[in-house]
């Protein structure tokens, strides 16, 4: 169900006053319709059909007929049997997905200004060096092949008017540069029940903080990386493309589980610099047992499933990863749980409604970036 919300918020809001074009501005709520659907076109066109109806979105001249011609004409949509038929079902196309990203990420980081570079540096010298285009004076250490030869004979001439030319230590100056840094990130998202619970899409944003995330790493940091897992009673890893089309189960919440693959994708990344957010809005409810069976308890909070997450919050200090964990939820219980998820691992919390979600994970990737790259 859509919620209220959406539909007083989206209509009258900022959203679609500079769309000019009926198309554009149908489309910039098709985009949140598909994203709150999970990729069901159908239901996203029912949903545009209804607002339409209530809010007088399109008139005789532009139908909402004729804006899936259109998606289907610019090829934001394509026929799942593949014949084109009026009747066939649709789906996105990869183009769309790619645009959902980009949606998601000007949404949620809309004064972001692009790096030129796109690579964050740090004052290092080693492998996977750059030139800055700048010289200085040569120091032990520094490789021979980075001397710069006419700067360091011109230095040579300069101090050697009147006397016979020689070539001194102090005239020698190299390329400075710069040590290209990457970042591993693994975001892990909640997708138990309780993200659609109380009437509250708690999933939806979740979703587009993934989308904005990963189109942010691509286009600005292409030397990150960025790999998504979702955990309910059981881990998995999502591919990029699939972030859409996500929807909550009918699961309880097992972190140890996700924390686990989270930390298995960090240990084959060759990077230094590795971090995990972790999106969840309830406590751990459940542990997978070495027979295959599940240990589930949803009243309150569990001693034995609490301790293994504060133990793998031990563990992923050790192998210095920094768990960020973003709650989604005021509970006084939950709240001492991640403190004391925190203080094990000595990463960081923030607890959070779903207003601003997107940038306050935006922020602690940059100032994470800064301060362990920097």
């Amino acid at each position: 169900m859509l919620p209220l919300s959406f539909k007083s918020g989206f209509v009258f809001g900022k959203h679609i006053k500079k769309v000019q074009t009926p198309f554009e501005r149908l489309f910039e709520i098709f985009k949140e319709l598909i994203t709150h659907t999970s990729g069901d076109f159908d239901e996203a066109i029912d949903w545009l059909r209804e607002l339409d109806k209530e809010y007088k979105l399109t008139d005789e001249d532009y139908t909402i007929d004729d804006f899936v011609d259109d998606l289907l004409k610019r090829s934001f949509i394509q026929s799942k049997t593949g014949t084109g038929g009026k009747n066939d079902r649709m789906q996105l196309t990869a183009k769309t997905e790619k645009l959902l990203r980009e949606h998601a990420l000007k949404q949620i980081f809309g004064k972001l200004k692009r790096s030129g570079s796109g690579n964050h540096k740090t004052k290092k010298l080693g492998q996977g060096e750059e030139t800055t285009g700048e010289l200085k004076a040569y120091q032990f250490g520094d490789g021979l092949e980075k001397i710069d030869v006419t700067e360091s004979i011109k230095n040579a001439q300069i101090r050697s008017v009147g006397d016979d030319f020689t070539l001194q230590h102090q005239d020698l100056v190299v390329e400075d540069s710069m040590h290209k840094t990457q970042m591993s990130t693994v975001l892990m998202i909640d997708i138990s029940h309780s993200m659609i619970l109380y009437g509250e899409d708690r999933i939806t944003p979740a979703k587009k903080v993934a989308m904005a995330l990963a189109e942010l790493i691509t286009t600005r940091y292409p030397k990150d990386t960025l790999d998504i897992l979702v955990f309910g009673n059981d881990a998995k890893p999502i591919e990029l493309k699939k972030i859409p089309y996500l929807e909550v189960g009918p699961y309880h919440t097992n972190t140890v589980a996700g924390l686990e693959l989270a930390m298995d994708m960090l240990r084959r990344k060759k990077n230094t610099n590795k971090q995990i957010f972790m999106i969840t809005d309830g406590k751990p409810s459940c542990l997978k047992m070495p027979d295959g069976t599940y240990y589930k308890n949803s009243v309150g909070l569990d001693d034995v499933i609490v301790e293994k997450c504060y133990n793998m919050a031990r563990q992923a200090k050790k192998i210095h990863i920094p768990i960020t964990t973003f709650m989604i939820a005021q509970d006084q219980y939950l709240q001492h749980f991640v403190r004391e998820f925190t203080k094990a691992n000595q990463g960081k919390a923030f607890f959070t409604g779903l207003k601003g979600l997107g940038e306050m994970i935006f922020e602690d990737y940059e100032k994470n970036r800064k301060k362990r790259l920097g």
